[in-house]
């Protein structure tokens, strides 16, 4: 009888760590076992202590643990394969199980625990594989007690905790007993680091502080589901639940790739419903960095895309606001999606995606030439030079414009009078108003005369367009309702129109705390009000651009359909951390805008992974600082190239990176990392990245929605992180504007920070950084 195979996830990561000749035989393993699963040089065997875990011969050295969950419908044999082990490591203890919350599989390893906690529970592990070698690999006996010494016990970890609790929360039950042994941190990590993933999120979260109650709604309920009494001990019911991988040849790139791609993609169960629910409008998903809204964004996208009927047309559009994210949005769900339905989606960033509405609505040959705020803001200067305006700072009139005049669509003067100037600070009086009014027609007639726009005028003029077009196909759909349905064909074509519809069904948004309000205006109009028709991720903390939207004033109402994440599972404990530190030196979160009317706030929010602890090292001189980060690149490349016993060999390229703080300090760390210390780079533009090298390196803002396993931040010294000269002047003059820029230059040391998986290292010479508390 052939085989069908799965291999569980834990199983995958594991495969990732082994030899690349390994990996080659447990493929060939899977062949085999496919065609016959009872051929006798597979040795299949079931284990003592769980008849449902058989273990089977890849070769003389490693086995593959299996659960066998019936047959399908074909009348093959389904397997699922739940570990590959050195024959060393094999116990007769080891078991699987169908978890009583999430009624998916579990297996549970026992010999990754730690031996003091395995004898305060009294269990001992018997190997399968009893060689001489495999004898000398016992653990020594517990040393004797005399009855004369008294040794007082360590408290447990987890005191004030129940079996039952654990129980209810959805820990594994081969676990409870060990978990409520262990007394030290050291040991939790031993322990789950074979745990179930629910299980490590339940025992980490109640180690850090979460009452029962607050584990019980942020990381059980999530993925709690009903089960009936016969689906229980149903491996094959249970196994459909399961995330696992269909082994094919597919599965042979992914191995050899390395887990840092599938950790990029990688959806935790507690957000899957996210993804799948059908929501009645647009719906919201905010979290601080490393909750996974980028992912449930990816994720959303291929639910989405997996909806549509057949096609060639792209109803669905995944949008941003950089350019180099979107290139990363790209390469993220190519390896989530197959490519036909890839083809399906629009990826573009915003601002690309208006200058095409523009160019669909231009004459051939009479666009503008759109230029950078930077430019725009010299041309003002040189305006209010020859006004003789010293009044006004250039940067606030244009902000002004920007956010009220051009953010509101105000079309003259009487409008500005009358609107409102929340978020911006320093107060105008009316007369004033008439004054920035004066200035402001001024400096875009100039425009108009060089031909001239910036990205903000493209993004309104789009608005507008997207808008009328909305218009009109509402007006269709009205005079069709009006005549009972009928087609409007002889309608279209005597007022020369054909007919025209919206033109997404979905869209999707990720980083939305940077768009402006224009192109909130564009996506509402481009996509038809109704079920599913926006998704958006965003988080108001990591806002790098001043862009202040009120959501519910642009068309996109999402109230009762907004979601927050507050579990890290892609950032360390210890870096996030020192991220919090920056947002606020007090450790007291401060709250920000929702973008809508209330506040957002990172109370609460938390990780449930651990890792070294963040690296300041201050330097004498610049060119210390340089000489520190070669030491420190090298030293990472030779820990990612050579591997060791838990980890597997990787190619440095997209997990190494340097985050520069002051822009023009990026090509000096370049040239010196590629001449003096040997390491190849690739620039980190607004297109993506340039070149193939080795370390990635660029601002602050090019991270962006980036991540990377090693992050280097170098620079982060005072005067750069907040730039003195440029925030200093307002002080006095504007302590609002003041605060705002002293919160966007936290965000972006916040964003850096947190771009950093495992390991992170931030370097100064001179003075650092006020956000930096040693």
């Amino acid at each position: 009888m052939t085989a069908r195979l799965s291999l569980y996830e834990k199983a995958e990561h594991e495969l990732y760590k082994l030899d690349r000749s390994v990996k080659g035989k447990f493929y060939d393993f899977c062949h085999r076992f496919r065609q016959n699963p009872d051929h006798p040089g597979l040795d299949l065997k079931p284990l003592k202590g769980d008849g449902r875990v058989f273990r089977a011969k890849i070769d003389q050295s490693y086995r593959a643990l299996l659960a066998k969950a019936g047959v399908d419908e074909q009348g093959q044999e389904r397997w699922l394969v739940v570990a590959v082990r050195h024959r060393k490591h094999v116990y007769e203890e080891l078991s699987v199980a169908i978890n009583r919350v999430t009624g998916e599989i579990e297996f549970v390893d026992l010999s990754v625990v730690g031996q003091s906690v395995l004898q305060r529970a009294g269990v001992t592990l018997t190997p399968v594989d009893l060689t001489p070698e495999a004898e000398l690999q016992q653990p020594a006996p517990p040393p004797e007690v005399h009855e004369s010494v008294a040794v007082e016990p360590a408290a447990p970890l987890l005191s004030g905790i129940t079996g039952e609790d654990l129980r209810s929360l959805g820990v594994a039950a081969q676990l409870i007993e060990l978990a409520l042994a262990v007394t030290e941190s050291g040991e939790l990590d031993q322990l789950v680091s074979g745990a179930p993933l629910l299980t490590k999120d339940i025992l980490y979260g109640l180690a850090a502080g979460m009452s029962i109650d607050e584990v019980r709604r942020e990381i059980t309920a999530p993925v709690e589901v009903e089960l009936a009494d016969t689906e229980r001990d149903d491996l094959g019911a249970a196994l459909a639940r399961t995330t696992v991988t269909t082994i094919d040849d597919d599965l042979r790139v992914v191995l050899e790739e390395g887990d840092f791609r599938a950790w990029k993609v990688f959806l935790h169960p507690a957000q899957a419903k996210l993804v799948d629910r059908r929501y009645n409008g647009p719906a919201r998903v905010s979290g601080g960095p490393g909750t996974g809204k980028t992912i449930v964004a990816l994720h959303r996208v291929k639910h989405l895309a997996q909806q549509l009927p057949p096609g060639h047309n792209k109803p669905i559009l995944l949008t941003t606001f950089t350019t180099n994210l979107t290139v990363d949005l790209r390469a993220r769900l190519s390896s989530l999606l197959e490519p036909d339905l890839v083809a399906r989606v629009e990826i573009t960033n915003i601002d690309k995606l208006a200058a095409r509405v523009l160019n669909e609505n231009s004459l051939s040959g009479t666009g503008k030439q759109r230029i950078y705020d930077s430019v725009a803001i010299g041309i003002l200067q040189r305006l209010l030079f020859e006004l003789d305006g010293k009044r006004w700072e250039p940067e606030f009139l244009y902000e002004e414009w920007e956010q009220v005049i051009l953010g509101q669509s105000l079309g003259n003067r009487k409008a500005y009078f009358d609107a409102r100037r929340a978020g911006r600070g320093r107060s105008v009086s009316r007369p004033e108003r008439a004054q920035i009014w004066k200035i402001l027609e001024q400096f875009t007639a100039r425009l108009d005369k060089e031909n001239r726009e910036t990205w903000g005028q493209a993004a309104e003029r789009a608005a507008r367009f997207e808008m009328e077009r909305a218009a009109k196909i509402k007006a269709r759909q009205d005079r069709k309702d009006e005549v009972g349905g009928k087609d409007l064909i002889h309608r279209d074509d005597s007022s020369g129109m054909r007919y025209i519809a919206h033109r997404y069904q979905h869209v999707v948004v990720d980083e939305a705390q940077d768009l402006r309000p224009a192109h909130w205006k564009m996506l509402r109009a481009m996509v038809a009000p109704g079920p599913d028709d926006m998704f958006i991720a965003g988080d108001t903390y990591q806002r790098i651009y001043d862009q202040q939207v009120t959501l519910g004033t642009v068309g996109v109402n999402i109230r009762g359909r907004s979601s927050r994440l507050t579990l890290s599972y892609r950032t360390t404990k210890e870096i996030l951390a020192r991220a919090m530190q920056v947002v606020d030196g007090t450790g007291n979160a401060p709250s920000y805008d929702d973008l809508d009317d209330g506040t957002d706030t990172l109370a609460g929010y938390r990780s449930v992974l651990r890792g070294p602890v963040p690296e300041l090292a201050p330097c004498e001189t610049w060119d210390d600082e340089l000489t520190q980060l070669a030491a420190t690149l090298h030293a990472w490349r030779e820990e990612l190239t050579s591997g060791d016993g838990n980890n597997p060999r990787r190619d440095p390229r997209g997990n190494i990176a340097v985050c520069v703080a002051d822009r023009d300090s990026v090509n000096q760390v370049m040239y010196y990392l590629a001449t003096e210390a040997g390491i190849t780079v690739a620039e980190l533009t607004k297109d993506g990245v340039k070149g193939d090298g080795e370390v990635h390196v660029g601002t602050m803002h090019r991270f962006k929605g980036l991540e990377y396993q090693k992050l280097a931040i170098v620079g982060a010294r005072d005067g750069v992180i907040p730039r003195t000269a440029v925030i200093d002047r307002y002080r006095e003059s504007d302590p609002q504007r003041y605060a705002r820029e002293e919160r966007k230059a936290r965000s972006l040391l916040f964003v850096a920070a947190t771009r950093a998986r495992d390991t992170l290292r931030i370097s100064w010479h001179g003075a650092p950084s006020p956000y930096i508390s040693r």
